[in-house]
């Protein structure tokens, strides 16, 4: 959530801001605005909604400069609106941008009203100019100054300051919300996402927790929190921003449904061997590391949280050790047992998940035997702060509700179950060889999976009115039919809820009459006749079945039951190929009702707020 861009240049650098905040959309904002120094003042231009609103309005009111800072902004103090729209003033001295919280503002605020200093939003950003303004009074320096400001803050910023009489310096501070600096030509860039600067540099340095620095077009000086000089070399990235534009269809998020089969095919190069998986690929030490685990703990947020449980499954039932799932939130706030030889796994797609990120950092002061993150961005702070790392290479997704990385974080957890197992041969080599040949097989499954589109595209139709939704699954499927209320709920705004199926009798059977769809995952496995029998209880209270199913679980098509045959060639692959007609579904269904598909209201991609 909210984007930063930054750049001081020799040139005018206002299309670049533009263009770095249009390569941040993604993850989710409700206005936009930039500053840049011009004939010695600091000119602003803010508006609600789209970046696209912000071009029109810099069009009609051209400013230009060689110095400048931009932001999108998702709202958490204060409402959407003009006012409360970043860049932030001090005096027209001081310029802020800022992501993240600061959970002290209000007796900062309250201090600095007293001092004299008036606010004139209601955001939590303007008392971080107000208090930088301050203490630059006492600084030799606008570093200095807002080193000291820092030590007065609490909570996260990831924060760029621009100083209307220093028209060839920023200023950058980062605590637990990400920043990286860009290096051209003689002109650097600052922005929250290295996607954002692809355009202009393949040069990138990444500020750690807690440091400060001094921006100018040739030079960078960091500073430790305590002001010690840190050394640091920019290195060349090799990421690549390959979703420019949507191609044939009609949403980002189609796009990234049908880029499954090449997404998964990327997670697994280079990975497998003719019989095994290759252990490497989990880092350098995962022989050692994963042949000395007794237990896991996998921490995750959303839809990765979904993909932990999934994982649970394999990897108890494959390696025979125990595997706890936490959401992050929940488990940084509470106290937890660590038990000797446990091995601490997150996952997130940003690699910037701000509750995973801190529960990482609690982590590894517990006394786990390593870490590891299943994540797809290079270099974000998962990665980097994590003993071991396996990118899932899902490439850049655009889409607020995730598709292609959650199904290539399914591929790299069963991949990881695969080699604990290898390690600890706990599955014979036959098995093995079984997994590693389906694995092989997926992207090829996954096309077939994406065949059924105007099969469910007709299918939705039948949702269009309907305001609420049950799914139902089984074992690993249970997690899966989370996934798939989830998405339904995130891009269609119906309220959709999913079950263990085997609880239905214990509460939301209540809920059952014509009006609530149940959708159902019915893979052929050892549940499939339990799970017919919970399919009955529902049919018996006049409740539409929509199920996704095996030929081989001969459910049949009749009144009350409608079926789309799904296909697994193998129990182990089935949550991932089941997860793609889930996600067909809540598209088309999200399309019919008419909502804003890529980005759904009151969401963001990357949660990197509390």
């Amino acid at each position: 959530m909210c984007g930063i861009v930054g750049a001081i240049a020799q040139r005018d650098i206002a299309e670049i801001l533009i263009e770095g905040l249009k390569r941040l959309e993604y993850r989710g904002y409700d206005s936009a605005g930039l500053a840049v120094i011009s004939d010695d003042k600091i000119a602003r231009l803010r508006r609600v909604g789209k970046v696209a609103e912000l071009q029109k309005a810099m069009a009609d009111e051209p400013i230009d400069g060689k110095i400048g800072i931009a932001h999108t902004r998702w709202a958490t103090h204060g409402e959407p609106n003009e006012k409360n729209a970043h860049p932030h003033f001090s005096n027209d001295e001081i310029a802020v941008v800022h992501n993240g919280i600061i959970e002290n503002y209000e007796p900062l605020r309250e201090e600095l009203k007293s001092q004299g200093y008036t606010f004139s939003t209601d955001t939590d950003t303007e008392v971080m100019a107000h208090l930088i303004e301050r203490e630059r009074k006492s600084s030799d320096s606008l570093l200095q100054a807002v080193l000291k400001a820092t030590h007065l803050l609490e909570g996260a910023y990831g924060t760029v300051v621009m100083e209307r009489s220093q028209p060839e310096k920023l200023v950058v501070a980062r605590s637990g919300s990400p920043l990286v600096l860009g290096k051209g030509i003689g002109e650097m860039f600052i922005a929250s996402d290295q996607l954002a600067l692809l355009a202009v540099t393949r040069q990138f340095m990444f500020l750690e927790e807690g440091e400060v620095a001094e921006v100018s077009r040739r030079d960078v000086t960091i500073l430790s929190p305590d002001g010690d000089i840190v050394e640091r070399e920019f290195e060349e990235s090799t990421i690549q921003h390959d979703a420019g534009d949507k191609g044939q269809f009609r949403h980002f998020m189609m796009k990234e449904i049908f880029e499954q089969p090449t997404s998964i095919n990327n997670t697994l190069e280079g990975r497998l061997n003719n019989n095994s998986v290759i252990t490497e690929s989990f880092g350098n030490r995962a022989p050692e590391l994963l042949a000395k685990a007794e237990s896991v703990q996998i921490i995750a947020c959303g839809t990765s949280f979904h993909a932990a449980m999934v994982a649970k499954y394999w990897i108890e039932s494959m390696v025979s050790i125990p595997c706890n799932v936490e959401i992050a939130s929940e488990y940084r706030y509470r106290k937890t047992v660590v038990v000797p030889n446990s091995l601490f796994i997150s996952i997130s797609q940003s690699g910037e998940t701000a509750d995973t990120l801190a529960a990482l950092r609690i982590a590894k002061q517990q006394g786990f035997m390593a870490s590891l993150t299943i994540c797809n961005v290079p270099g974000s702070s998962l990665v980097r702060e994590s003993d071991m790392a396996f990118m899932t290479r899902a490439g850049t997704e655009i889409g607020v509700a995730s598709t292609k990385a959650f199904t290539t974080q399914l591929t790299g957890l069963l991949m990881l179950a695969t080699a604990l197992a290898q390690s600890k041969k706990t599955l014979p080599e036959s098995e093995i060889t079984n997994i590693v040949s389906q694995l092989k097989r997926l992207p090829i499954d996954i096309n077939e999976a994406l065949s059924m589109d105007k099969r469910i595209e007709e299918m939705a139709e039948e949702f269009n009115e309907k305001e609420h939704c049950l799914f139902l699954g089984r074992g690993e499927q249970y997690p899966i039919a989370m996934e798939g209320a989830l998405k339904l709920k995130e891009i269609s705004y119906i309220h959709a809820e999913a079950y263990a199926a085997g609880e239905l009798k214990h509460g939301p059977l209540a809920l059952i009459d014509q009006d609530m769809p149940v959708v159902v995952v019915a893979p052929n496995n050892e549940l499939i006749e339990k799970l017919k029998s919970n399919m009955e209880e529902v049919r018996a209270r006049g409740g539409q079945l929509y199920v996704f199913a095996d030929k081989e679980s001969e459910i049949a098509e009749n009144n009350g039951i409608k079926i789309i045959h799904c296909s697994a060639s193998s129990h182990y692959i089935a949550p991932i190929i089941f997860t793609v007609p889930l996600q067909l579904l809540s598209y088309h269904v999200a399309v019919i009702r008419g909502t804003d598909v890529d980005q759904p209201r009151n969401l963001a991609k990357s949660v990197t707020v509390e």
